[in-house]
């Protein structure tokens, strides 16, 4: 595929990803190509759709018009390339991939059984215990040993679900049963208390794995790395591309691992761009210009282990401000509809 002069982004659910959408406008930039990054968000107040060039009211993912909606913005904008962020919506567009691209529009994504998989956490516990990849014991509620048989602490979380909402470390049985009842469609996993980490990885349209960048994660908010630290760590990395190829990943994705002493177990993945990509992109791994050079039909060279090591990430909060209009009954107009 030649170089394009030209080629608009689409972003959805752009929420807090200012980040993100910076490094798209300054991947366009360094790649000398005219374009923009488009955004979409169901909420007026998300901060990144402000710093996006054009930015788009869409439904949530599991609204029957959702398809349709992206469909319209991709020909008013004349978008090239989709980035889906949010877990919920990677079956649904990776099945959406062929009907994107007879219209001209690449989703950079991985397929959708790699997200069916990815989205259940008991699904991704059975798929690396069946290819001998260490992951922590997993339990549905129901298969759970007999009560003097566990060893506590535990941690359960839902079987589907995203960030650390509805995550709880586990005492004592008592707390196990309410748990497993207030929680939906719970998992329990054995809590492993050693260092946590995520590799970010990116994998070209080929399946080769061309980057792996783990970072500790020193302090975590909301399920986000708030300070973290790139390590150059050799078994993480061949871990990474173990990871990322048994699972078919397309383009990026966070692999979450936690050490069990000097075994790293993986635990989680998310086939898409991770919250804390900010660390990765400062030590010098440009995932969104590197997602460009593939959509463009460039080869990417493999840069396993080439970061900058030991970097640290200390985030903090920043603001976006604008005047918004309300309505008579003082809720803020939606302003979504700007291209």
């Amino acid at each position: 595929m030649p170089k394009q002069k030209s080629l608009n982004v689409l972003i959805t659910a752009a929420s807090r990803r200012v980040a993100l959408i910076r490094a798209f406008q300054a991947a366009l930039k360094k790649l000398d190509l005219a374009g923009k990054v488009v955004t979409t968000d169901i909420n007026p107040l998300s901060p990144g759709i402000y710093v996006s060039d054009s930015y788009y009211w869409a439904p949530i993912t599991t609204d029957p018009g959702y398809l349709d909606r992206l469909e319209e913005i991709c020909r008013l904008e004349n978008v090239s390339v989709i980035i889906p962020t949010i877990d919920d919506e990677l079956e649904t567009m990776g099945e959406a991939k062929e009907r994107f691209a007879s219209q001209g529009v690449q989703v950079i994504i991985s397929p959708p059984q790699t997200a069916r998989i990815c989205n259940d956490k008991w699904e991704t516990f059975r798929f690396f215990r069946e290819r001998g990849i260490p992951t922590p014991q997993t339990w549905l509620p129901a298969d759970l040993p007999s009560p003097d048989k566990l060893g506590y602490p535990m941690f359960l979380k839902p079987r589907h679900g995203r960030g650390s909402v509805h995550t709880f470390r586990i005492r004592n049985r008592r707390e196990l049963e309410f748990f497993t009842g207030y929680v939906k469609k719970p998992i329990v996993q054995e809590f492993l208390e050693d260092d946590e980490y995520t590799l970010d990885t990116f994998v070209d349209s080929d399946g080769e794995v061309v980057a792996v960048v783990p970072r500790r994660r020193l302090w975590i908010r909301a399920g986000v790395m708030d300070k973290g630290r790139t390590e150059r760590r050799e078994e993480l990395i061949e871990l990474g591309v173990r990871v990322a190829r048994e699972l078919k990943i397309v383009g990026p994705a966070n692999i979450q691992v936690k050490y069990a002493g000097s075994t790293p177990m993986v635990f989680e993945v998310n086939p898409r761009f991770s919250g804390g990509i900010p660390l990765t992109l400062a030590a010098g791994v440009d995932f969104p210009l590197m997602t460009l050079k593939m959509a463009s039909g460039e080869k990417l060279p493999a840069r396993l282990g080439d970061f900058t090591d030991g970097l640290v990430m200390m985030s903090y909060e920043n603001s976006v401000f604008r005047v918004m209009e309300v309505d008579d009954y003082g809720e803020i107009i939606n302003l979504l509809d700007h291209g």
